[in-house]
């Protein structure tokens, strides 16, 4: 019997002090498995790997929920499966209305406010950080800091008292906003 099969017995005994021995044996395997699962999925996938395999991993040992492991070969395909159930849950939430499933993605890119402007342009960009300062005056600042003091995103998130991950999404956010704004003269709420 391999260690893991072992690990595995106690665990379905109801041990929980094993699952957290089992972890170091089959994470890499596991992060190998979820690689090649994130791989055939379509790009822009927010899910990450190590996300999909903790939460993989939860669902698998779950001492509540008593399973049976005939051998490690039956755990790793237990882990495919529940892998493959995150993705698809993931999915169908992508769907949802709340979600935005309703928008179409459109990536935008840091160049894709051009360095130099025409007047026209950089006026009708100034006219659009106004609204965008009324509707989020955060976010309209962010952007004032990216673009006009040349600041990084970790710059402008400290200066805001924001995290990172937060000034990103907003980033993104506003980019988006503004681009309407000016793009398609379209009123935002």
């Amino acid at each position: 019997m391999s260690e893991v099969t072992r690990i595995l017995a106690t665990i379905e005994h109801g041990d929980p002090s094993a699952v957290a021995q089992l972890l170091p044996l089959v994470y890499d395997d596991l992060r190998k498995l979820a690689s090649l699962k994130l791989n055939q999925e379509k790009p822009g996938q927010t899910l990450q790997a190590t996300a999909l395999v903790h939460e993989a991993y939860l669902r698998l040992v779950d001492v509540d929920k008593a399973q049976h492991w005939n051998s490690r070969g039956h755990f790793f395909a237990a882990a495919a499966e529940a892998m493959r159930r995150i993705l698809v849950e993931n999915a169908r939430r992508k769907q949802r209305i709340k979600h935005g499933g309703d928008l179409e993605r459109v990536d935008l890119e840091l160049g894709d406010m051009p360095t130099r402007m025409t007047s026209d342009e950089l006026i009708a960009l100034d006219e659009a950080l106004e609204k965008l300062k009324q509707h989020d005056p955060v976010k309209a600042e962010l952007v004032t800091l990216r673009y006009f003091a040349g600041m990084t995103i970790e710059q402008a998130a400290e200066i805001l008292n924001i995290s990172r991950v937060t000034a990103h999404r907003y980033w993104t956010y506003a980019r988006a906003w503004l681009h309407q704004q000016i793009a398609g003269g379209v009123e935002s709420e």
